[in-house]
């Protein structure tokens, strides 16, 4: 995707072939950095402090984590450590312990000294598929938005097709193109007349922040809006579609997201419109049913609900205060939307109902 005239992904292996470049997302919109990650040490707190976030962004950098803990010792034990260090870092993301797992398999077989080699190897293989599974999620939700468009009645098929996101599931959550927004940027790129409700996503405002930079470098007409607009708004016919990502979707059609997604498809669901998730098929759970009963939800700081961070006056990026001193704050980072409230999962392969059959409909060998 592009940033200011240049193509970037999220993640690369730099010029020494030893270290991995990332970009620092905790510092966007109104900063663009990068990070040099030099050791497994590095990696894992970009995971846990968000520098990387986003569950297929987080599984190629764990997948890169391990290459680098290999190129300091490539031991049984180092490798162990590694992959048990790196998956504590986000428990929800079930992208992260299948990258781990599936660069761990590979190395395990090998002579100590060409494993570092073999997980360089293996983590770039993990990135470019998943560039090429967000590409066709882009092209299978793209149809499904013309589709819709068309349908439209006659007298409003010159208006915008409004589409409403909740979180980031953009290329910033990815390594390129993105899961939720790939379609957005596809239909765009096609020529369709979108625009985008973009959920600002309390506490981290990750929508407010990176899915609006997102947007706004692509030239993708958007309009921020509070969490709690997004109902109003449906009801008064201003949503055609709503589509988010998932963090880890059960084989039963369960997905868990960014904490609010729920409320989102409750509100859809009383307003008929429809409701999509997108997802690669890394980051279904084959293991688990029942989502809300089985699926670990992530308790981050409580600071991310009673501070939040912006630019002040200054041009200085700041964390201000919210709350009277004394009082707590809970912060869950995700919830769980039942499969019946979902339209339809867009996948790389296609689109499929929200159930156990409609999945294996899609990986029957997996």
């Amino acid at each position: 995707m592009n940033i200011d005239g240049k193509a970037w992904r999220t993640i690369w292996l730099e010029s020494d072939g030893r270290s991995v470049g990332v970009i620092d997302q905790t510092l966007l919109p109104h900063r663009f950095t990068t990070r040099t990650l030099c050791n497994c040490d590095e990696a894992a707190e970009a995971i846990s402090t968000m520098v990387v976030r986003g569950a297929p962004l987080i599984g190629v950098t764990g997948a890169y984590g391990l290459m680098l803990a290999l190129q300091e010792d490539p031991s049984d034990a180092a490798l162990q450590t590694a992959f048990e260090q790196l998956n504590a870092t986000r428990p929800t993301a079930v992208n992260l312990r299948w990258a781990l797992e599936r660069v761990r398999d590979r190395l395990l077989p090998l002579p100590p000294e060409q494993r570092p080699e073999a997980a360089k190897r293996e983590a770039a293989r993990i990135a470019d598929e998943d560039v090429a599974m967000c590409a066709a999620i882009g092209d299978h939700g793209l149809a499904i938005f013309q589709q819709l468009a068309a349908a439209r009645p006659v007298d409003r098929r010159d208006e915008p097709f409004n589409v409403l996101t909740h979180c980031n599931a953009g290329w910033l959550a990815t390594v390129d193109w993105g899961t939720a927004l790939a379609p957005i940027y596809k239909a765009h790129r096609a020529g369709l007349n979108i625009h985008v409700w973009v959920d600002e996503t309390r506490p981290r405002n990750q929508g407010a922040s990176l899915t609006a930079y997102e947007l706004g470098r692509e030239g993708v007409p958007h309009t921020v809006i509070v969490d709690n607009a997004g109902g109003h708004l449906m009801q008064h016919g201003q949503v055609d579609a709503v589509i988010v990502g998932t963090d880890r979707t059960t084989r039963r059609g369960d997905v868990c997201n960014k904490i609010g997604t729920y409320l989102k498809a409750l509100a859809a669901h009383d307003n008929q419109v429809p409701f999509y998730v997108a997802l690669p098929a890394s980051t279904i759970d084959w293991t688990l049913g029942d989502g809300v009963a089985e699926i670990p939800i992530e308790a981050r700081s409580a600071q991310e609900v009673t501070q939040i961070q912006g630019r002040d006056s200054a041009g200085m990026i700041t964390s201000v205060q919210l709350t009277p001193d004394g009082s707590p704050g809970f912060n869950p980072a995700f919830d769980v939307t039942p499969a019946r409230l979902v339209t339809a999962l867009i996948t790389e392969r296609g689109v499929a109902e929200a159930s156990e059959a409609g999945l294996k409909g899609l990986y029957a060998d997996d």
